[in-house]
C-alpha cells in the first residue's frame, strides 16, 4: 500500500502545487516514486554535483537527473553510465532553482543510508542538490536560495532535521563536505542546533 498525493491544505498553499515549489524551475524527472505510507517527511539531505567534476553552468546535471545525458560526451560519464538518479531541487551556483521530483513523491538521491535512527532515507528525506565539489566552498547566492528554500519546506512539511550526505552515509558519500558553512546556514534559519548534525554548527561557519 502506498500513500497518495496529500493536498495543500495550510497556508503555504500559494507557494505549492502537488509538492511543486512556485519558485523553482520544474524538469519532471522519471526516477522517483511513491513514499511509503506514513512517511513522515521530516529530514532534509543536502548533496553537492557537478558534470564532469568542477564544470558549471552546463546542462549535465540536468540531463543525467532526466535520463538524456550522453555518457559518450565526456571520459567521466563513462563511469557513472547507466545510473539512473535525481533529486527534489538543484541549486545552481548563480542560485537558479531547479525542481526534478514533487516533494509528495520519492526521488532517488540518498542511496543505502540510515539517520536519527531510520534506514532508507529516500523515503522520508528531501534531497537538495547544489551545484559544486564535495570539500570546495559554494556561493552567496546559493546560501540564499537554499535559507529561503529550506524555510518554505518547514512551512510546509513537517522538518525537524537537516544533514549532509555525507552524514546519511558516512564512509561512502562525503558530499557536500568540509567547504559547507553550516554554522552559518543555521545561524540564518534561525533552527535549533538539534535540528543539524552533531558538531557542524560548531565546527563551521561563514
Amino acid at each position: 500500500m502506498h500513500m497518495t498525493t496529500p493536498p495543500d491544505h495550510d497556508g503555504a498553499g500559494t507557494l505549492w502545487q502537488d509538492g511543486w515549489y512556485r519558485f523553482a524551475r520544474a524538469l519532471r524527472s522519471p526516477n522517483a516514486g511513491e513514499r511509503p505510507v506514513n512517511a513522515l517527511i521530516d529530514l532534509l539531505v543536502l548533496h553537492s554535483i557537478s558534470l564532469p567534476p568542477g564544470r558549471y553552468g552546463g546542462e549535465e546535471v540536468m540531463q543525467l537527473f532526466t535520463n538524456t545525458l550522453d555518457w559518450s560526451a565526456h571520459p567521466y560519464f563513462e563511469s557513472i553510465r547507466g545510473m539512473t538518479v535525481s533529486a527534489h531541487f538543484f541549486i545552481r551556483r548563480t542560485g537558479a532553482l531547479w525542481q526534478f521530483v514533487s516533494c509528495h513523491a520519492r526521488a532517488w538521491h540518498a542511496g543505502e543510508s540510515r539517520y536519527r535512527g531510520r534506514d532508507n532515507c529516500n523515503d522520508d528525506s528531501i534531497g537538495i542538490e547544489l551545484e559544486g565539489l564535495e570539500g570546495d566552498t559554494f556561493e552567496d547566492a546559493q546560501y540564499e536560495t537554499l535559507t529561503a528554500l529550506c524555510a518554505a519546506l518547514a512551512q510546509k512539511y513537517p522538518v525537524r532535521y537537516i544533514a549532509g550526505h555525507e552524514h546519511i552515509a558516512p564512509g561512502r558519500k562525503q558530499d557536500p563536505g568540509g567547504g559547507f558553512q553550516w554554522a552559518f546556514l543555521q545561524r540564518t534559519l534561525g533552527w535549533n542546533t538539534q535540528c543539524f548534525p552533531a558538531g557542524v554548527t560548531r565546527s563551521s561557519g561563514a
